[in-house]
């Protein structure tokens, strides 16, 4: 199977790292649409509930994905672009629910970056074992820092812009 689908090592941790990613990117987006309605704190909810029980359902995927594969450069740049394109998604719904456009502001650079990689983090210290949390209290806490990082970062920049 391997040689019939995978010309190399690179290639096979590609195709994995994209198949996690478009997993998360899809339950993510398919939760926040089904919560468009609802004020932004439930979207958030969704959002973190869906990206959360995605990888922590087989912690596999979130080594995976968030820990990084392990390899040769182009692994590593391949990876680089999958968790870029990931956060591009979550930068254009805050645009769209705060509406902000953030492009200008400094914030729009290290925000993102900030959250994706403290929830990479602290999703990483739950299926290690290492945090002393249930799977709802994670959901609970992300989605308090997502908010607060979300929301105060667009307060700022609207802030700097008007």
């Amino acid at each position: 199977y391997f040689y019939e689908n995978f010309t190399d090592l690179d290639t096979l941790a590609a195709a994995t790292v994209d198949d996690i990613a478009e997993a998360v990117r899809a339950a993510t987006l398919l939760a926040v649409a089904r919560a468009i309605e609802a004020p932004i704190e439930e979207q958030a909810r969704a959002a973190v509930a869906a990206l959360v029980q995605t990888l922590v359902g087989d912690p596999r995927r979130a080594r995976v994905l968030l820990g990084g594969v392990a390899g040769s450069a182009a692994q590593q740049h391949h990876h680089v672009a999958v968790m870029r394109g990931l956060t591009a998604v979550l930068v254009e719904h805050a645009r769209t629910v705060h509406d902000v456009e953030l492009a200008a502001d400094p914030l729009a650079e290290v925000a993102p970056a900030f959250i994706i990689g403290g929830t990479a983090d602290a999703i990483l210290a739950f299926v290690a074992g290492r945090s002393r949390v249930t799977q709802d209290e994670l959901v609970d806490s992300l989605t308090t820092l997502w908010l607060l990082t979300g929301n105060g970062a667009a307060a700022v920049a609207q802030a700097r812009h008007h």
